[in-house]
This record gives structure tokens, sequence and C-alpha cells, in this order.
């Protein structure tokens, strides 16, 4: 069966998405080096017979750079990776590249520019796309470069160069931006739009335009002047080298955009920390005034940035592939998220039958073949990651031998690829500054496809044999090849030499890209990306491991972060990012210019849902935030599918336990005896899986604990806690709910609330349940019921209460907690109504008096079309917030709930711990 990557001959997509061709190259022989790294090595030379980046008729290619950038790492899997990575012969420049709000593609005559606004559904309904179209090209008159190359990047900016020898033009470009930002000689600032604009505003030196539909803002220098010829439009720069062109929310957004015109980004970068349980990150742009002194600017948010800021935000918009952008007007944000879960494994519980497992693993470890035939990088990784998964189980039910013997394999199978000279191994090109495995696959070498997605399985493997033997992973051992696989990967330093920055993980768009090239109409893609995030949990285990917690917590940064872009962007977790004409609750794959309902490789619904879920880890556990997009992803592929899966059935029953253990369980009991595991999946794993979700709950995503290496599950009104400690010594894990786990050296542990833990959220004095009538009250054991949340009556809510629900509970006394803030668990059931969104705002009148110092209101949370209970918690982010906690004295606490979007009405579930609110006082 083909993989699930990113390659085959031709796509199963679109006409704009052109078709590949993979023709092998023969690599000139040299006398090899062997770099030694600690006990391992790789080559300096590919092996022979094999290629390196070419075009798509094999011809070699080496990076398009300017003098400037000559030897420095280039980040290659970007947005705007084609500028520099000439995949297709006849086009030198660059193919369309989606920085959003704006698109571009370099031409001979400069940059065509545009702002795409109105979704196609495209390919039989199966993609909707955003596609480039030029609205304008910005350039200088008389422009005619043979090419176009990369002068410059940083995080998400990138400095096209254009020369034709009497003219050069340098652009600055990047993810939000609105800006295009220039600085050119030899010629005239020159605009050509693609119909005769319409002028809305000419002030000298600064022109206001539309051009089809969208408008747009040209800043020359002061002292200057717009000459408008038909479509041409041009400036001379009066000695100058600047100028700048802005796309508008609106005509009337031109005095700010026009503040900002000269302050030119220079480059962008951001910071993070994981903390107790939160992960931060801070988006910086760095500037340089024209003329004038004003350094700030403005920058578009994407939905999984403000989702998760409390920053003020101004009331422009713009439209893109991933929901609506707002826009900030400063240089930074900061944004601040729940840690994603991650274990080696899933805990011990009652659940499993520790004689079944046995067998189960016995099948696996004594196979006559573990590694089924694998050679290459990815399906090598494959197995690796199949066996790597048995090991933490082994050791739960106390199977020393059988766990030894896998380890061993592991040990074997990556120290045969961690050497170079053999069979396979790795080879670094010093041209393209990246670590290629051979035998490669699926382009990872002729286009430096998937790096992330073959590694991600090396490092995850790596760092279970680490957990069990730490003299393994020393650098001076084995360890030392694992760190050189991160750094091709998803390299955290932005001074190595040798290897580029984060390589394909796009830190502003929140998510990786598969395509080393970018050579596609359609921009950049990432079909698999729970495989880029399994590269993110083998971080944070090899990282705690080995004691690392810079890559630990890079590991962390970058899952948390990618699992809201999945969220979002994959599954549509809120639907408020799919067209509602492209007719699916999930996508196969995420394009530049959209998203698609496809693979690469085949149409068959199993594996458009399941390639978003493989491999099913304890990094994969982030996914159980979002039950009902998990609900609506598993019913669509049954009305596609024609009923249940049949051929990737163990990664979907092991989705479906992330939202609903019991339904999951009741499949795997009907099918298990007759079904072939997905390649990367065994019968052992998938058992202990379904068993444990059974037993434990879902996982409950509205608590973290404060090292990453920790979980809880939810099953009715118990909590159930669970951590790993890699350290020498026992360690006390404290969760954000208050919970305490001891936890002992090199263990995992749970526990439900006995011992010590405070389990349940109920019954203490900052819990409040919901009681019919409008109380909220810290009392306990009242019969179950509910109360009807209001239509909004097709009118939009957000952020407004309308016919709101209200709770109160008066007369509260209370010191505040440091550091600990509001949470909530509603359950809420639109039964089979559709788009509706229930929002809450919480309020605090600290007194008593009638007056609320503080309120909170939580972005609104998107019910699902099936009937039963979802659980709304302020896991969905705070909107907005006003003044500030104290102590209450005799105080009112307050909670509003009502319809911030729909048509219908809604059950708001009372009586029960399961609706609940918990205010941050002692």
């Amino acid at each position: 069966m083909p993989s699930p990557r990113t390659r085959p001959a031709a796509l199963l997509l679109v006409t704009t998405v052109a078709a590949l061709g993979l023709t092998a190259t023969t690599a000139t022989p040299a006398t090899a080096a062997t770099v030694p790294v600690g006990a391992g090595s790789y080559s300096d030379t590919r092996p022979p017979g094999t290629s390196g980046p070419t075009t798509n008729t094999g011809t070699p290619v080496t990076p398009k750079l300017t003098p400037a950038a000559q030897g420095k790492p280039m980040p290659t899997n970007d947005w705007w990776s084609s500028l520099a990575f000439q995949r297709y012969g006849d086009n030198p420049w660059s193919t369309p590249m989606y920085g959003h709000p704006l698109t571009y593609q370099a031409t001979a005559a400069g940059l065509d520019i545009g702002y795409p606004t109105t979704p196609a559904i495209v390919g039989d309904g199966r993609q909707y796309e955003y596609a480039h179209k030029r609205d304008l090209t910005l350039g200088l008159t008389g422009l005619n470069s043979p090419d176009t190359k990369a002068d410059a990047w940083s995080d998400w900016t990138v400095t096209p160069y254009w020369s034709d020898g009497a003219r050069a033009l340098r652009t600055t470009i990047g993810h939000g931006m609105p800006f295009v930002y220039a600085k050119g000689t030899g010629g005239d600032a020159r605009i050509t739009t693609a119909t005769a604009p319409t002028v809305f505003a000419d002030q000298g030196n600064v022109l206001g335009i539309t051009v089809a539909g969208h408008h747009y803002a040209l800043f020359a220098p002061a002292g200057t002047d717009w000459t408008v010829s038909g479509s041409t439009l041009t400036a001379g720069l009066g000695g100058k080298d600047y100028f700048s062109l802005a796309v508008l929310p609106s005509p009337d957004a031109l005095a700010t955009y026009r503040k900002y015109a000269y302050s030119f980004v220079t480059g962008s970068k951001v910071a993070w920390s994981s903390t107790g349980g939160t992960v931060r990150a801070t988006y910086s742009l760095t500037t340089q005034a024209q003329e004038g002194s004003e350094t700030g600017t403005l920058q578009a948010l994407y939905r999984h940035q403000w989702l998760n800021t409390t920053d003020a935000l101004t009331p422009y918009t713009y439209v893109s592939p991933r929901g609506t952008m707002k826009v900030r007007e400063s240089t930074t944000f900061t944004t601040s998220q729940r840690a994603a879960a991650v274990l080696p494994g899933l805990p011990k519980s009652g659940g499993v039958d520790a004689a079944r497992l046995r067998g189960y693993l016995n099948e696996a470890a004594n196979a006559a073949d573990p590694f089924s035939g694998a050679t290459d990088t990815y399906w090598t990784g494959k197995a690796l990651g199949r066996l790597a998964q048995l090991v933490p189980l082994a050791d739960q039910i106390g199977e020393t031998a059988i766990r030894d013997k896998l380890i061993g394999l592991l040990k074997g199978r990556l120290q045969d690829w961690f050497t170079a000279g053999g069979a396979n191994e790795f080879s670094y090109d010093r041209t393209w500054k990246t670590l290629t495995g051979y035998p490669a696959s699926y382009g990872s070498d002729t286009e430096l496809n998937d790096h992330h997605f073959h590694y991600s399985y090396y490092v995850y493997a790596a760092a279970i044999v680490a957990q069990y033997d730490p003299a393994w992973a020393a650098d001076s051992a084995w360890g030392g090849m694992v760190r050189t696989l991160v750094r091709d990967a998803v390299n955290p330093s932005r001074t190595d030499s040798a290897f580029p920055f984060l390589r394909g993980f796009d830190v502003y768009a929140g998510h990786s890209w598969a395509s080393g090239h970018q050579g596609f109409a359609a921009g950049n893609n990432q079909e698999s990306s729970s495989e880029s995030t399994n590269l993110s949990a083998g971080l944070v285990l090899w990282g705690s491991a080995t004691g690392d917690t810079a890559l630990r917590d890079l590991g962390t940064y970058l899952l948390t972060t990618e699992s809201e872009a999945i969220a979002q962007y994959w599954f549509d977790a809120d639907q408020q990012v799919f067209p509602a004409s492209f007719g699916h609750d999930t996508a196969g794959m995420v394009w530049g210019s959209g998203a698609a309902y496809a693979t690469w490789w085949t149409a068959n619904p199993e594996e458009i849902h399941g390639i978003n879920v493989l491999p099913v880890t304890g990094g994969s556990l982030h996914l159980g935030g979002e039950k009902a997009a998990i609900r609506r992803n598993i019913a669509e592929m049954e009305r596609e599918n024609g009923g249940p899966a049949v051929e990737w059935r163990d990664l979907l029953w092991e989705f479906q336990s992330l939202a609903d253990p019991a339904a999951a369980k009741a499949k795997w009991d009907a099918g298990h005896a007759s079904y072939t595991p997905e390649a990367g999946e065994s019968k052992a794993h998938t058992y202990h899986w379904i068993a444990t979700m059974d037993a434990l709950g879902a996982p409950d995503a509205t608590v973290t604990g404060d090292i990453p290496t920790s979980a809880v599950f939810s099953k009715g009104t118990v909590r159930t806690y669970a951590a790993h400690n890699h350290g020498s010594s026992a360690r006390t894990v404290t969760f954000s709910d208050g919970a305490k786990l001891t936890v002992p050296a090199r263990s995992t542990a749970t526990g439900t609330g006995t011992g010590g833990d405070p389990g349940p959220i109920p019954g203490t004095g900052d819990t409040f349940q919901l009681r019919t009538g409008g109380t909220l009250t810290t009392a306990t054991g009242a019969a179950a019921g509910s109360d009807t949340i209001a239509s909004a009556g097709g009118t939009n809510h957000d952020g407004t209460p309308h016919q709101p629900l209200v709770y109160e509970a008066r007369g509260v006394n209370g010191t505040l907690k440091a550091g600990v803030a509001t949470a909530f668990r509603l359950q809420v059931d639109a039964g089979s109504t559709v788009g509706l969104g229930q929002q809450a705002r919480v309020g605090y009148d600290l007194t008593g008096d009638g007056t609320f110092e503080r309120t909170e209101t939580y972005h609104y949370f998107a019910t699902d079309p099936v009937t039963g209970w979802e659980e709304y918690s302020q896991a969905r982010g705070l909107k907005s917030a006003t003044g500030a906690l104290g102590d209450l004295k005799g105080g009112t606490v307050r909670l509003e709930v009502w319809h911030a979007i729909g048509h219908g009405t809604a059950r708001l579930q009372t009586g029960t711990d399961r609706s609940v609110l918990v205010i941050p006082y002692g």
C-alpha cells in the first residue's frame, strides 16, 4: 500500500496543483568522509546511485540565494520555499506564496500581489481554495529580471530580490503582514493593476485605490507624487530608495495604515516558554523608520493566535483560508495556552487484562520480521514507532523479558541507521544544509520532503530507549546522532551554521509544512499533521529522559501550538474556518490556499480521516480536547465510508476513544478478532489503549500538570491524574485544579483523589454547581436537570449577553489565590440543531454592592448536531476581560450563559457536578 506521504507521481486533488514526476539522478562519486558523532556517524557524501535535490526532470539544483545569503542555512519546507528551490525548470521566479492576508508570486517584472476573499470549491467538492489571483504587480519601471532569489529571511518573513543588471528590487513580505515593503534602485516605483483601478484617495505621495473590490494604499517617499495612467501607476522616489503598499480592510482605514507605511519590518522572531503547565509565546517584529520616527506596525493574527491572546486588537479584520484574521496595532503580541499532555504510554488501569496483553505483546516481540521488511527511512520509522509503543506496556505488567527484547530491537535498528557506511545511513548535504536518510522515500531526498515526519519516529523510539537506558542516550554514545536528526528537522538554534532554524515548522502559521520546494499553485501543504506532532512529543520525551529542558520545552511549545492549529484548520473545531460550501467536517490536507478532503494516495474516507491521527501515542492526547470535532469526524467518515471503518479500524477506534471511550470499546469488542493492524499499529497497543480509555475516561484537557509528561482523564465525576517522572528521585506533580500526585523516580503514577489528592471537582468551597432557578451553590447531591438557552434569533451576539441564563451566589467571602484563574465545565446539548454557539460570562461583585469589579467573557463553544451532552469549558479561551480581581467580602459571583450565534435553543445541564463554576478563591 502506498504510504500516507506527500509525494506520489500525480495528485488526487485539483488541476491547480501540478503533477509530480520523480526522476532520480546519479550522484557524482567522491571520496566519502565519515563524520563521527559519539558512537555513531553519518556520511558527508551521498551513497552512489542516489540523488539530492533536483528539478522535476531530475536536474540537480542549488539554492537560489543572493551573495548576502549564500552559506546561510535556508529554511526549506516553508511558505516561501519556491523562491529558493527551483523545482520547475521553466519558472526561475516562484510559484504562488500564501502569506495571508496577502498572496504573492514573483515574476520577471516584480511581485504579483493578491488578496483572495472568495473561496472556490474545486475537485468535485473535495477542496476549497482562496487561490492566488493577481490584483497588481509591484516593481520598478523597466524591470525585467531573469530570476528571483532569496536575499534574507527571519522567523516568518522573507526578502525576495530581483535584478536585471540595470535595476534592483528587494521586497519584504510575511505572514500576517498587510504591508509589502520595497527598496529599489535604477527605476521609479511602478504598480500595474490587473484591471483599471478606482482612486478613492489622492494625497500626493499616498494613493488609495480599489482593484477587483479590494482596497490598497500606495506609499511613496514624502515630496513625491503618484501618476495614474490606465492600469499603470508610477512615482519617482525623489532620490530615496523606498516605497510600500498595503491592503486595507476598508478605505476609511487609510489614515491608520498611513501612520505605519514607512516603518519597515526588518525581522520577525518568536520566543517561547513552558512553565507550570502553561505555554507562552511572544511574536515580535523589528522595524526601521524610513522617514519620520514611527517604528510601530500593524499585524494580522490568525485564528489560533487571537483565540489565545488577551492583547488588545483593533476592529480591523481580513479574510483568509484560516478564517478571520484580526489586526493588532503593535510590534508584538503574546499567546498563552494550556500545555498539551504527553505520556510515554497510557498508565496502568484495571481495564486491561494482563494475560491478554501478554499474549499480544509476545506476538509482536517474537514476529519473524518485527520490522516488516522496511528498508527506507519512512517505513523503518513506522516500524520503530510500532515497537516503541509496546515497551512501556510490557514494563507495566512486569514483562521485563519482553520489554528488554523490544528495547534490543530498537537499539539494533537505530544503531544501524546511526552508523555510516552500511546499507542504510544518514548523509549530510553541505549545499542544502540538510541530513537525508538513504534509502530515501517519498521525495525526502530529491524534494527535501517530510524530514519531520520520517525522523519523528526515530526520535520517539530513541526517547523510549533513553527512558530505560540513559547511558545509551548520552551524547558520547548514540544520543549525539539523535540530536543531529533533531537539528535537521526542527533545529531550535538560529546560529547553527549547519542546519536552519526549525526547518519546516512555521511558527506564525502554527504548524509544519511538508514540501521542501513549495512548488505548487496552491502553496505549500501538510497532510499528516499527526506525524508532525509525533516529532514534538518525541522531543518532550527525549528532553525529559535526557535532562535537556530546552529541547523538552521546545517540544511542548511546538506540540501545544500545532494542537490548536490542527483543531482549527484540519478539524474546524469551532466550525468557523471551513467555508459553508465545502461540506466536510475534516481536511486530510491543509494547503496555503485552503484545505482538501483528500490524501496524496487514496480517496478512501478511512485514510482521509485517519491520516491526521496516526501514529496514536501518548503524544496524541491533545486531540481529546475537541471531543465534538472527533464525533463529527467519525460520523462523516462512516457516512462517506458507507459504514464503520474496515481498513484502518484500529486507528479510528483509538481516535473515537478520545471522545467516547465506551463506543470505541464496543467496536473493539465486536471487531478485534478479524482485522489486520495498520502498519504503525499492533493489537497489543490498540487493546491497551482502548481498554485503558474505557477504564479511566477520555482525556480532560481543561486540567494540566506542572510537568509536560502529565495528563488527566475524566470518567463521570471522577478524574484520574497521571504523570511520568523521568528523574532519579520522587517528585510531586501539581495540577491546575489543585490536585497533587506523588510520582516515584523513573515511574508513571496515577491517582483519583485518595491518599491526600483532592480528586473530583465537587464539594470544595470554590466550586459551585448550577441549579435550575438561577442559583450557584457549593451544595451537592441534587437531581440532574437542565435549563433552556434561548435562541440567538440568527443575530450575532458574540461578546454581548442576549436573553442569558443567569446563575448567582451571593454573600460570598474568599481570599484570592495568586496565579489561579476562573474555571468552568458546562454540559450543553444542541440536539440535532446546527450552527449554535454557547457563550459564558463570569462576573465578580467583590462587595455585593451591585457593581461588578471584574467581568470575564469567554469565546463561544460551537456544539455539534448530535444528540448528547458536550462540555464547554474555559479552555475555549478568554475573549475579553475588564477590571481586576480582589478578595470577596460578602460579594456576588454571577455566571451568564447565552447563544452568541444560531437559530435554535440548547440545553444547559444543572444539578450535577459536571456543570460547575470554579472560582479562584480560598
